[in-house]
C-alpha cells in the first residue's frame, strides 16, 4: 500500500506542474488549444510506457468499454475545467477548492466500492472542508465561473478515482492512460478551431513539458490506483498545496494573506492525518471488492 501512495504523490507532483505550464499559457494562448497541445505532447511518454508483453491490439479493446469510456470523459471534462480555473484564479485558491475532491471520493467509494471509511478520517476530511473554506471564504469574497470550474473539477476526479479503482485490475494500464489523452487530444481539437492560434516558439517548451508532466501524473495515477484503496488514494492530492504556495509565489507572484496560509495549512494537516488513518477498516472492504472484480 505505501508503494501506491509514493506513486500518488508523484502522480500530483507531475500534475502540479502540468498545471504551472497551463496557467502561464493561458497569458496566450486559448483553454482548448492548450489543452489539445499538452493532452498530444502527454501521450509520448503514455506510448512508451507499453510493456512489452501487451499487443496494440489488446489496449485499444478494453473489456469494460461503457467504463473507459466513462474514464475519458471524467478525464477530459477535469483538464478543461482544471485548466480554466487555474488561469482565473490563484493556484492555492484553485486548489483548495479542487480539494474537496477526497470528500467527494470517501462518499462514492463507501457507496459504490465499499471502502469502510473510519470516523477519524470523516473529521480529517471535513476538517479538510473547513480549510477551504478559509481559503475561498465564500461570502466575502466574489465567487466566480474560475470556482466553479474548480469545484467541478473537483467532482469529476472524485469519479475518475473511482473508475481507476474498478478498472484498474482489469484494464491495461495504457488503455486507461491512453484512452483519455486521445480523447482530450479529439474533444479540445475540434473546440479548439474556431479561436486557433499558433504557438509562439517561446509557447512550445511550456508545452512540451506540460504534456510530458501530465503523461507522467497519467501513469503514476493508474499505478497507484491498482494496488491503494481509493479513500486512501485521494488525500494524496493535499500534498498540492505545497506546490501551490511555492509555484505561486516563485513564477506568478501569488502571496496568501495570513487567513488563506492558515486554512492552507488546515488542509494540508488534515490530508495527512486522513494517511495516517487506521487501514484496517479500510482493508476488509478491499479485499471483498477484489474478490467481486475476480468473480465478474
Amino acid at each position: 500500500m505505501q508503494t501506491g501512495i509514493l506513486f500518488a504523490f508523484l502522480a500530483y507532483f507531475a500534475y502540479s506542474c502540468s498545471d504551472a505550464a497551463g496557467k502561464a499559457l493561458g497569458l496566450t494562448l486559448p483553454i482548448f488549444e492548450i489543452g489539445f497541445f499538452v493532452s498530444l505532447f502527454a501521450l509520448v511518454p503514455a506510448l512508451l510506457s507499453k510493456r512489452p508483453e501487451d499487443s496494440w491490439r489488446q489496449i485499444v479493446r478494453p473489456k469494460r468499454p461503457w467504463l473507459v469510456l466513462a474514464r475519458m470523459g471524467t478525464g477530459t471534462v477535469g483538464g478543461i475545467t482544471a485548466t480554466y480555473a487555474f488561469i482565473h484564479l490563484p493556484l492555492a485558491e484553485a486548489y483548495s477548492l479542487i480539494f474537496l475532491l477526497p470528500l467527494f471520493v470517501a462518499v462514492l467509494s463507501a457507496l459504490f466500492l465499499k471502502e469502510v471509511v473510519g470516523l477519524g478520517r470523516w473529521a480529517s476530511l471535513l476538517g479538510g472542508l473547513a480549510g477551504v473554506l478559509l481559503v475561498v471564504r465564500p461570502g466575502f469574497n466574489a465567487l466566480t465561473l474560475g470556482h466553479l470550474a474548480a469545484l467541478v473539477c473537483a467532482m469529476v476526479g472524485a469519479l475518475t478515482v473511482i473508475l481507476l479503482r474498478t478498472l484498474g485490475p482489469t484494464e491495461k494500464r495504457l488503455t486507461l492512460v491512453g484512452a483519455v489523452l486521445t480523447a482530450g487530444v479529439v474533444v479540445n481539437g475540434v473546440l479548439m478551431v474556431p479561436s486557433f492560434k499558433v504557438p509562439t516558439l517561446a509557447d512550445l517548451p511550456l508545452l512540451v513539458f506540460g504534456g510530458a508532466c501530465l503523461g507522467v501524473g497519467h501513469i503514476a495515477i493508474v499505478m497507484a490506483a491498482r494496488i491503494t484503496p481509493a479513500s486512501r488514494i485521494a488525500p494524496t492530492q493535499y500534498s498540492q498545496i505545497v506546490w501551490a504556495a511555492v509555484i505561486g509565489a516563485l513564477f506568478f507572484g501569488e502571496f496568501p494573506d495570513p487567513v488563506a496560509v492558515g486554512g492552507m495549512a488546515l488542509v494540508g494537516f488534515c490530508g495527512l492525518a486522513t494517511l495516517g488513518g487506521n487501514s484496517q477498516a479500510t482493508r476488509p472492504a478491499s479485499r471483498t471488492w477484489r474478490t467481486r472484480l475476480l468473480r465478474a
